[in-house]
Order: C-alpha cells, then sequence, then structure tokens
C-alpha cells in the first residue's frame, strides 16, 4: 500500500550496461576488473580502466575497488545473488 519510495539517480543502476560472467571464467584468478570494464564499455582500453580505478571511480556493490589489478571472483558474490 501507498507509493513505493524512489532510490534517485544514485541508486538507479537500469541504465548501465551489463555482460555475463560465467561460473568458470571465476575460477582461480578470476576476471580482471580492467577487462570487465572493457567489454562494459566503461573504459576505452586497459589503461584506461586501470585510471578509473585509481582515481576512486570504481565500485563493486557499495564497495570500492581500490585494486587496479584486482579481478571478480566468485567470493565477490553475495549467498544467493547472482549480480553485483
Amino acid at each position: 500500500f501507498g507509493k513505493k519510495k524512489s532510490k534517485g539517480a544514485e541508486g538507479n543502476t537500469d541504465s548501465l550496461p551489463r555482460i555475463t560472467v560465467t561460473s568458470e571464467e571465476m575460477e582461480g584468478q578470476g576476471v580482471r576488473f580492467a577487462d570487465l570494464f572493457l567489454k562494459l564499455g566503461l573504459a576505452s582500453s586497459k589503461k584506461d580502466a586501470r585510471r578509473l580505478i585509481q582515481g576512486g571511480g570504481a565500485r563493486l556493490g557499495d564497495v570500492k575497488i581500490e585494486d587496479e589489478n584486482g579481478s571478480l571472483t566468485s567470493e565477490d558474490f553475495a549467498e544467493g545473488s547472482n549480480e553485483v
């Protein structure tokens, strides 16, 4: 009952690009964030992606990505969730 509260622009991710990463891709070392940013079109090169991370402009959910050489692994997924 009543109106749904709007999350506002900062909570809305509908306009962000999405890709699928398989569990096989995340085995071992996982998938580097720089590679993911390239696939998503959020960076024009790996160097550009690393600069984005170094500048504090990259997040995984609510957590700032601080390691420009870091990777997305299965451990980054919350229990019962298939999105990060």
